[in-house]
């Protein structure tokens, strides 16, 4: 693919989202998430609400009552977009494919990136690790992670997302904002989404697509799946064939969402030819109460 469409196609991503990522830096972006890191400022005494984490317990002994750590916090943040590039997420109706989808999401976090003078990195996986772009800051590196995830060709076509995540692990030595972004079928990371979740702070981003929660009535169908290549021929016209798909179709959402949910990580649900800006402020605002 040649520089012009691709810069065309940036430029569009970023008009799209530049409102998004305004109404991000007017204090969502940057307020949900700390910093790096937290350097110590002094001790005071401990107050009701404070965390007991924060407890100095060599002050409190030699005083008699409690004290506790004050911090400065590191501002610059560290953004690591996990994207999952297997051949389900080349799937997609409503005049957009997960992958685009995906693609349009990581522009506005690396966009605010940009503007915020954060670091932002990627590493795409399929079966296999395809691509890992170690953070960095500045426009062309922006711009770089951007061409990456609109131009690769993935060498495979299924997905083994805990193999990723334990890479992740090794890589990042410091603390990182890991947006994992996947349709999250038939996947058991639920060890390794803990272990991640221990040093980092994780978000799974879990993208869907209409016609893969519920069939339209189109009388026999051949269905493929695009990561095995196994092919079924179905007959969406039978109710109690779209039923079944339906319940599968709850089944893996619900199993997903748990396994986040079990080691902690706040899930985003995005679809396609959806609006994402809506479930994405929603995010925001949910941590930013959560935080007060």
């Amino acid at each position: 693919m040649n520089q012009e469409p691709i810069y065309r196609t940036i430029r569009r991503l970023e008009i799209r989202t530049r409102r998004l990522v305004d109404t991000l830096l007017q204090g969502d972006y940057r307020s949900v998430f700390k910093g790096r890191g937290m350097e110590f400022r002094e001790v005071r005494e401990y107050q009701p609400g404070d965390d007991v984490r924060d407890l100095d317990w060599n002050v409190t002994a030699r005083m008699g009552h409690p004290y506790v750590k004050q911090f400065n916090e590191e501002r610059e943040l560290v953004i690591m977009l996990v994207v999952d590039g297997s051949g389900s997420c080349g799937f997609g109706t409503r005049d957009q494919l997960k992958s685009e989808l995906a693609s349009q999401f990581c522009a506005s976090i690396l966009f605010s990136a940009l503007r915020g003078n954060d670091r932002a990195g990627l590493l795409l996986f399929s079966d296999k690790v395809e691509r890992y772009i170690p953070p960095g800051k500045g426009s062309r590196h922006i711009l770089r992670i951007l061409r990456e995830l609109l131009t690769y060709d993935s060498r495979g076509k299924q997905t083994q997302m805990g193999r990723a995540l334990h890479l992740a692990g090794r890589l990042l030595k410091q603390r990182n904002i890991i947006f994992l972004i996947s349709d999250f079928l038939g996947q058991d990371i639920a060890r390794e989404l803990a272990h991640l979740r221990r040093k980092h702070d994780v978000i799974g981003v879990h993208l869907l697509d209409q016609w893969e929660q519920e069939l339209p009535d189109l009388g026999l169908v051949l269905l493929e799946d695009p990561e095995t290549g196994m092919q079924l021929e179905v007959d969406t016209g039978d109710p109690g064939v779209r039923s079944l798909f339906e319940k599968a179709a709850s089944e893996r959402r619900l199993a997903a969402a748990a396994q986040l949910r079990e080691a902690g990580v706040d899930m985003i649900s995005l679809s396609t030819g959806s609006d994402f800006v809506i479930p994405l402020l929603h995010f925001f605002r949910v941590r930013e109460r959560r935080k007060r």
